[in-house]
């Protein structure tokens, strides 16, 4: 790992860059948790 306090401005953009990445995968992830769950749960109410 490089560290932070000694990287270049090339660095610096590389690890934003996968920073970004990473927290719209998550964003991404967390938005594909609560559709299934609401479509489970919809599907659910209909079988009473």
């Amino acid at each position: 790992m490089s560290d932070p306090q000694n990287e270049g401005p090339i660095d610096a953009k590389a690890r934003r860059g996968r920073n970004i990445a990473l927290a719209l995968g998550l964003a991404l992830f967390m938005v594909l948790v609560f559709v299934v769950t609401i479509v489970r749960l919809g599907a659910s109410t209909g079988n009473g």
